[in-house]
This record gives structure tokens, C-alpha cells and sequence, in this order.
């Protein structure tokens, strides 16, 4: 797991454009996934709960049906910080 730390501006920019479908929205790091049906988007969110847990490091997400909405910034820190980026990149391997 990388160092915690917030990102902002150039560094914040570059890592949203590294991450595949991801953005910025109300400060938090943002993607809508979708899947073939509700088991594998359950299969995703069941997967990526180890994961987040591993990290201690736990997403906002909400589903319904076939889509995952998912929200990723760090509460203590005031923002998106490196250990979001870690798992969205983490989310996005899952998905594929």
C-alpha cells in the first residue's frame, strides 16, 4: 500500500487521467460501473469489500440492479489522496 497523501491540482489532475473512466465530482473520485446483471455486481462489491477492508480504506457506493455508483476520498485527509487512487486502480482491475 503506497503513502497517504492528498492530491491536488497537477498531481490530482494526472491521476484521474491515468485511471480508466474515473472523475472528479464534488471532490470525490467518481465511476459508475456496470455489469451483466445484479450477481456480478454484487460478485464486484463482495470482491472489492475484502479489499477495502485489507486497506482499511472503505468506499461510498451504492447499487442497484446491474450498476455500481462508486465515491472514493479520504475523510481524515479533506480529499482525494493516494490510497483512492490504489483503489479505484484495485476496482478497476476487478471489473475487467
Amino acid at each position: 500500500m503506497t503513502e497517504r497523501k492528498k492530491l491536488t491540482g497537477d498531481d490530482l489532475q494526472k491521476a484521474v487521467e491515468e485511471l480508466d473512466g474515473w472523475s472528479v465530482v464534488e471532490g470525490k473520485l467518481h465511476k459508475d460501473f456496470t455489469f451483466d446483471d445484479f450477481v456480478a455486481a454484487f460478485g464486484f462489491m463482495a470482491s472489492m469489500a475484502l479489499v477495502a477492508e485489507k486497506m482499511n480504506h472503505h468506499p461510498e457506493w451504492f447499487n442497484v440492479y446491474n450498476k455500481v455508483r462508486v465515491d472514493l476520498s479520504t475523510h481524515d485527509l479533506g480529499g482525494i489522496t493516494t490510497w483512492d487512487v490504489e483503489l479505484a486502480q484495485a476496482m478497476d482491475a476487478a471489473a475487467s
